[in-house]
């Protein structure tokens, strides 16, 4: 069955403390961020997963720290997805996304992408790696080849589109982005604007303003995560997510 579930983002900036976070939601920002911007911040978040009143689950996003890849430095981006075990027919499930990515000049681009499955003890069920020598994508399952893809730029994996979505909210402009996952090819596209939304959450003593983006997905992400989707932006500096409004198969 098809469910829309909303995403309330909880977050920890931690290079400033919970307290300059919320400080820096105080005001409208009319310069876009960079992916330098974005990543001179040390950010750990946490996502709760919600469908009416009940918490299906919690997500978790951070960069972890710096890597060497095949002689390329790249950001390691890490998202957690742990369900709530108490949720029938959904029982205990863990699933780990990884991705090193180089930031670039103005878009994140990924080197390899790949998956835990961990409540199953398989680690590295599901990889993708980009060449961009030969301009083409692998994709494996289980360390077994699968299919080659032509790579196109700026190839990406499902969980980069957490920073790609932040460098365009408040943006009156629209991108559409190719990502690589199920071992296909697939778009992400969305659009936003500059107009200021208020909108209400339990982390803040008051209504903050909030930038409104919403787009589609062709392709299948975390949970089934496809089609039309919403979401909303703090206006600080760093465009920090604070809901997001999604289609997933449950079940």
């Amino acid at each position: 069955m098809i469910r829309k579930l909303t995403a309330i983002f909880c977050f920890v900036l931690l290079a400033f403390g919970s307290a300059r976070a919320q400080d820096s939601l105080q005001y409208n920002s009319e310069k876009q961020p960079t992916m330098e911007d974005l990543l001179r911040v040390h950010e750990k978040f946490e996502y709760e997963v919600r469908y009416s009143f009940f918490k299906l689950g919690t997500i978790y996003v951070e960069v972890v720290g710096d890597s060497l890849y095949h002689g390329v430095h790249t950001k390691h981006l890490l998202t957690v997805i742990k369900s709530n075990p108490g949720i029938p027919f959904v029982g205990k499930e863990e699933n780990r996304y990884h991705s090193l990515f180089v930031p670039g000049d103005s878009l994140p681009h990924t080197e390899v992408f790949w998956t835990d499955n961990v409540d199953e003890n398989e680690f590295g069920d599901t990889r993708y790696i980009f060449d961009r020598k030969k301009n083409l994508v692998y994709g494996f399952d289980h360390d077994e080849p699968q299919d080659t893809l032509a790579l196109q730029e700026p190839a990406s994996s499902g969980h980069i589109v957490f920073y790609l979505s932040r460098l365009f909210a408040g943006a009156a402009r629209s991108f559409k982005i190719p990502i690589y996952i199920d071992f296909k090819k697939g778009y992400l596209s969305a659009e936003s604007g500059k107009k200021v939304y208020k909108r209400k959450y339990d982390a803040f003593d008051h209504p903050i303003d909030t930038y409104f983006m919403e787009g589609n997905a062709d392709v299948n992400g975390p949970f089934g995560f496809s089609g039309k989707f919403k979401a909303w932006f703090a206006t600080d500096d760093l465009r920090i997510p604070v809901e997001a409004q999604v289609k997933v198969w449950l079940g």
